[in-house]
């Protein structure tokens, strides 16, 4: 299928072919038939991927700041690969669109096939010809509405949640200031609510088409006339509402909110305009300040958007999808009109030249739309036991070794951040490798993956892949939840698997994999547990020695605080954070140690954020792990510490390593990056596939470490020791 997509980093703009998106549970399959242009946000998005670096570096203040923190913790090295990963990389544009429903995901009782729906959401209502698009993302055209008005459903969501958070009283005034696309239909919405508005742009032609929907007087925010108009519509009070719908690096919207508004009046931020509020006069009318948060609640909440929890009607009159179909219903009454607004139909296969005109201005537009060639019509506890699941195996492993000269060829299932800038730089550019498919669930990142590392196919569909007896290993590097259920189809279907961590987030999900193994006789599982091949700790740990006698380990793992809406804070869905990351430091205490723990006794803070995890081996050694979220961000994420038989080995987060004995060692001063040891860790899971010897990590082990990091919530929840017992 084709997609509209844009690289942020050189900013070209290509209508490029991707595969086709699948059908998840919770959504539908979307052929889209008309599509919106944003002028404002999109157009600011074009507009910033044409500046310099430095221009994108000022006009994103917020992004630099992540980049620097990232620096302290990653290094340039890592930092740089992650920040031109993403900058040059194919970004979707689109928002706004009307489709016909081609498929429907289980979990779906609302639509079908042959349904025409409005879809909304900058991940999946998109300039393309297919969008998945989830539950609350989506609601039916209303009979008798026109796709192309349909398509405005999103921007009328925005639009109608502004009003909302203004509040309008029948017969009050308000003043709109910016009259593009939002503003207008702001100004239509407001008047249904029987508000009389006065609008303000420095456009005449945008004024006058105001006026003619509704607005009782229009004018350039620098002239006499809307001050007049407010003045003779008011009694000289001034306006009840504001509301603030442009864009651009001017502070004159937020002045002119203060000099016409009433005291105690209410300010609405639509748009994305300068907020220096002038303090004397916002504080002497003691103006009420407000802000509209896109399309209505639920935005930007991953279980409203993307799981599909509804909030209650009683608690949440009016969400997301309950603001779209009340748009569409306006539009469809007659309250609302959206034909005026459309100054230009572009087809689809045009989209590249529209944007270009309209960045350049030769095409001066309110709104923009695409058309479709397929589009149709318009206490103190018991110490609990915790089995260690037993590796059984029916038969032997098929792992040939293969031909000289024939490349290994791989199959990635998944191409977020970690597998693009910590896996695939190392394979594409290794010998006797070769990168043959990428799947994922959005068809852009499989098509970057394909561009950027040199992937044969891109697809989405699994099975397909998981079939093709040429392909001979799988990496697995999706959500946490998604691991344990596609390195088990994986292994059912002979391919040696590389699954990042966690391999399973439930015991059952353990029990799942293992059963996989013995069914088919295929134990050719690694997980990403990278930290063990690192070449400054395996230096390290050779200078160590052999020990006699049991090792006190401890490990500080400064983990610091996650942004707002990462995915790793959705514990219902993808574990706790502990499941998904604390793996890499049980395994390498196991691996220094030499063996698996056999119980597990861990205590939380308030909240489980800070957790002290100790692990007991069989000669009477002992790990204890600190992971922290409270600590200060510019200290070292991971300080490592083994003493035994008189001697000490100290790891300061893999930038230096010394060890403490008869004699003392130190590493070299600092090294060009911190090398975790995924390279190492990726070529010799490389050369067991090729060989057909034995996996770098084995089995036994791989289970044991997962074991472990699930005992860890059940140790929290007993508040007694976990002791890990192996199943015979």
């Amino acid at each position: 299928m084709k997609q509209v997509v844009q690289n942020y980093k050189s900013g070209e703009l290509a209508v490029l072919d991707v595969p086709e998106p699948g059908c998840k549970p919770g959504g539908v399959l979307v052929r889209t038939a008309y599509s919106l242009i944003s002028t404002g946000t999109e157009l600011m998005k074009v507009s910033e991927a044409g500046m310099s670096m430095l221009g994108k570096a000022r006009s994103r203040p917020d992004q630099v700041a992540k980049v620097m923190q990232s620096v302290a913790i990653n290094g340039v090295p890592a930092t740089y690969r992650k920040v031109m990963g993403k900058l040059d990389s194919y970004t979707p544009l689109g928002y706004s669109l009307c489709g016909i429903v081609e498929q429907v995901g289980p979990g779906i009782d609302d639509v079908k096939v042959g349904d025409l729906v409005a879809c909304a959401g900058n991940e999946h209502a998109l300039h393309a010809e297919l969008n998945w698009v989830p539950k609350n993302l989506y609601t039916p055209v209303p009979d008798g509405l026109a796709p192309r008005h349909a398509a405005f459903g999103t921007v009328g969501s925005i639009a109608m949640q502004g009003v909302r958070q203004g509040e309008p009283q029948l017969g009050e005034v308000a003043l709109v200031i910016g009259l593009g696309l939002i503003g207008q239909l702001v100004v239509q919405l407001l008047t249904a609510s029987g508000v009389r508005v006065v609008g303000a742009d420095p456009d005449p032609v945008r004024c006058e088409l105001a006026e003619r929907l509704g607005a009782a007087a229009c004018g350039d925010p620098g002239s006499a006339a809307v001050e007049a108009a407010v003045a003779e519509l008011t009694g000289g009070h001034g306006v009840d509402q504001v509301y603030l719908a442009a864009g651009g690096g001017s502070n004159q919207p937020v002045e002119l909110a203060a000099r016409l508004c009433r005291d105690r009046g209410r300010v609405v931020d639509i748009g994305k305009c300068r907020l220096d509020l002038p303090w004397n006069a916002y504080y002497e009318k003691e103006l009420d300040v407000r802000f509209s948060r896109s399309y209505g609640p639920g935005r930007y909440d991953p279980e409203y958007e993307i799981e599909g929890r509804d909030y209650p009607i009683g608690y949440v009159r009016w969400t997301e999808r309950r603001n779209l179909a009340c748009f569409l219903d306006l539009v469809a009454r007659g309250r609302v009109d959206v034909e005026p607004l459309v100054s230009h139909v572009a087809d689809f296969d045009d989209a590249v030249e529209t944007y270009q005109r309209l960045k350049d201005g030769d095409l001066k537009a309110v709104a923009v739309l695409f058309r479709y060639p397929e589009q149709s019509g318009e206490g103190e506890a018991e110490a609990p036991v915790v089995a260690v699941p037993a590796v059984r195996r029916s038969g032997e492993a098929a792992a040939p070794a293969r031909a000289a000269g024939t490349p290994v060829r791989l199959a990635f299932v998944g191409a977020g951040n970690y597998a693009t800038s910590m896996l695939l730089p190392h394979l594409s550019q290794r010998d006797g490798v070769e990168l043959s498919t990428v799947v994922t669930t959005t068809a852009l990142s499989a098509a970057n993956a394909q561009r950027k590392f040199g992937f044969a196919e891109a697809t989405t569909d699994l099975d397909a892949v998981l079939g093709d007896k040429s392909i001979d290993a799988v990496f697995v590097v999706t959500r946490h939840s998604s691991h344990a259920e596609l390195t088990r189809k994986a292994l059912l279907a002979g391919k040696a698997v590389f699954v990042e961590k966690p391999l399973a987030l439930t015991e059952d999900e353990l029990a799942g994999v293992l059963a996989a193994v013995e069914e088919s006789g295929n134990d050719r599982l690694q997980v990403g547990f990278n930290r063990r091949f690192a070449p400054l700790l395996q230096e390290a740990k050779k200078r160590l020695g052999a020990r006699t006698g049991p090792a006190s380990l401890r490990y500080l793992v400064n983990a610091g605080r996650l942004q707002h809406g990462s995915w790793y804070l959705q514990q219902g869905t993808e574990g706790s954070r502990f499941e998904g990351e604390g793996g890499h430091f049980i395994d390498t205490a196991s691996w220094l140690l030499e063996a698996d723990p056999v119980s597990v006794y861990t205590v939380a803070s308030s909240g489980n954020e800070d957790l002290q995890v100790v692990l007991s081996y069989p000669d009477g050694s002992t790990a204890t792990i600190s992971y922290v979220t409270t600590g200060a961000p510019g200290f070292p994420k991971e300080t490592l510490d083994l003493v035994a038989d008189g001697k000490v080995l100290r790891l300061d987060d893999f930038v230096r390593a010394s060890v403490y004995g008869r004699k003392r060692w130190v590493s070299s001063r600092l090294p060009k990056a911190r090398d975790k040891g995924q390279n190492a860790e990726l070529a010799a899971f490389i050369k067991a596939v090729r060989t057909g010897g034995p996996m770098p990590v084995p089995l036994e082990s791989l289970v044991a470490t997962t074991s472990a990091t699930l005992a860890v919530q059940a140790g929290l929840a007993g508040g007694a020791p976990v002791t890990l017992a192996r199943t015979r």
